[in-house]
């Protein structure tokens, strides 16, 4: 009974040391998802000949799920983040391999089957490969003759060559943003920063000319007279005419006609149900945690923590700025969720991942510049 009382009173200790900023942002969001979740996804069950609440149901059932592992990692010492990511990286890994070799489904091969549910394992790679590359890049900086800065760009390779067997894109290039953040935050030099901004707009050329669906989405974007998308024009149109309150909840009519209202076209929902106001705040809440998590970095002595917390900064970034972006027709259209607010079990336990890590390394350390 001591020992449970000692565990106990250690986890409420560590629990009042979380950033509450942090915190509080992803529970507004998950919040925020549920209710979108509730307007946006029977119109589409409805539209594929399933049950009204098929979607709410399974992503009643991953929410829970979401908050538990969010809470459970953020609890975790120090060195015990960089463990489970490490062990989360190379089971996803494992599973990007797996789906190689399964059925192709929307032209790829990116999902699994475990127990009945579909997942998507590149979605897990990514919380983990922040915090893995960033160990490794930190030890690589402060440890002389150490290879472990190499073994990232190793380890960088071997992600994005499986995400491109795939493939996706979209994903690709968050890995990318990801490893380049993290390589700036460690200390490269101005020459290699200048071959990675030309390398990427190499792999951005490459993507053009070698992936169908690519270019048929940048062209169909740079001159809209080849036919915009039919999903870009309707969310357009609607934000148009959101107003300031929106129609109402369960009012609007936007979600019948996109069929993939629930997921990359959720912010149209929010804009024609619940109006500018709410939508805006939902973008807020994510440039606060963009914010919030600089400030924690510079706060930060140590020097893991501040490479691996910029990486998962620019997870949620990316990812957030890809899916509304391309709902305002600014960039070309990318299936890209948003995080926390568009239904999907794997995304949804993705993202608790990666705001699990970031409450985890940043929960009331005072480091020297070491890698504890």
């Amino acid at each position: 009974m001591k020992y449970f009382s000692t565990i106990k009173k250690r986890l409420i200790e560590q629990g009042r040391s979380l950033d509450k900023g942090i915190m509080y942002a992803a529970f507004v969001l998950l919040f925020c998802g549920v209710f979108l979740t509730l307007a946006a996804s029977p119109a589409v069950a409805a539209r594929n000949n399933l049950a009204w609440m098929h979607f709410i149901i399974k992503h009643m059932v991953f929410v829970p799920v979401a908050f538990g592992v969010l809470m459970g990692v953020a609890l975790l010492p120090l060195k015990w983040v960089r463990r489970v990511a490490f062990l989360v990286l190379i089971g996803a890994m494992g599973g990007m391999l797996l789906a190689l070799l399964g059925p192709e489904i929307k032209g790829a091969h990116r999902w699994i089957n475990v127990f009945g549910f579909s997942v998507q394992p590149s979605e897990f790679v990514k919380p983990a490969f922040a915090v893995v590359c960033g160990w490794l890049l930190a030890r690589g900086r402060l440890i002389k003759h150490c290879w472990d800065g190499w073994i990232a760009w190793i380890i960088c390779g071997m992600v994005v060559l499986l995400l491109l067997m795939q493939p996706d894109i979209g994903m690709t290039l968050t890995i990318l943003s990801i490893f380049a953040v993290e390589l700036f935050l460690s200390g490269i030099s101005i020459w290699l920063v200048s071959f990675l901004i030309l390398g990427g707009v190499g792999f951005g050329v490459m993507a053009f000319l070698t992936f169908e669906h690519v270019h048929n989405r940048v062209i169909k974007f740079l001159f809209p007279e080849e036919g915009t998308s039919y999903q870009v024009e309707k969310s357009m149109e609607t934000l148009k005419n959101a107003g300031w309150f929106g129609k109402g909840p369960g009012e609007g009519s936007v979600k019948y006609e996109l069929p993939d209202a629930h997921t990359d076209f959720i912010m149209a929902v929010s804009a024609e149900e619940f109006g500018f106001i709410v939508t805006a705040l939902i973008v807020m809440t994510f440039a606060f945690i963009m914010l919030r998590s600089c400030w924690l970095i510079r706060r930060e002595n140590n020097f893991f923590v501040q490479v691996a917390v910029g990486g998962l900064m620019t997870q949620i970034t990316v990812q957030s700025l890809v899916n509304i972006l391309s709902t305002l027709n600014l960039i070309p259209t990318k299936g890209m969720t948003l995080p926390f607010i568009s239904y999907g079990g794997s995304s949804l336990i993705s993202v608790a991942f990666a705001f699990g890590f970031i409450l985890a390394l940043t929960h009331g350390h005072s480091f020297s510049r070491g890698l504890e």
